[in-house]
Parts: structure tokens; C-alpha cells; sequence
């Protein structure tokens, strides 16, 4: 959990600044995803690859759910 000061100092950032410490983050952190052998890289991947799935098929159900409580004519 962030502390409410890093999440202050977050929101005084511009989208540009923030662009450039996820860029940062990612260039500092790829390295560990790939180190160790062929089969934890490939474990480690399906994890990510599961979790972002299970992530994709929540938005896409509270999407629809949303979509059903409130219908919108569609011209």
C-alpha cells in the first residue's frame, strides 16, 4: 500500500512525468523477469499472462454489467 504522501506526490505529477517513471520502472524491473531458467521465465509469464486474464474477465463483466443496469438507445 502507498502512503498518502507518495500518492500525493503521484497526483502533482503531470501525465508526462508519470509516463517517465513507468518507462523507468519497466527498463529498471525487466531484467528480473527473465532471469532464472527457461522453465521459471515460462512459469513466471503464465502467471502474468493468468492474472492479466482474470484481471480482462472482470472489467469485461462489471462493463456488462453496467451496460444491463443502465441501456442507452444506440442511434
Amino acid at each position: 500500500m502507498l502512503s498518502q504522501e507518495t500518492l500525493d506526490q503521484y497526483r502533482r505529477m503531470t501525465v508526462g512525468e508519470r509516463l517517465d517513471l513507468t518507462f523507468e520502472m519497466m527498463r529498471d524491473n525487466t531484467p528480473y523477469l527473465l532471469q532464472g531458467s527457461e522453465d521459471v521465465v515460462a512459469r513466471r509469464f503464465e502467471l502474468i499472462e493468468r492474472e492479466n486474464n482474470l484481471r480482462n474477465e472482470r472489467i469485461l463483466a462489471a462493463l456488462s454489467r453496467l451496460q444491463k443496469s443502465s441501456p442507452r438507445e444506440v442511434a
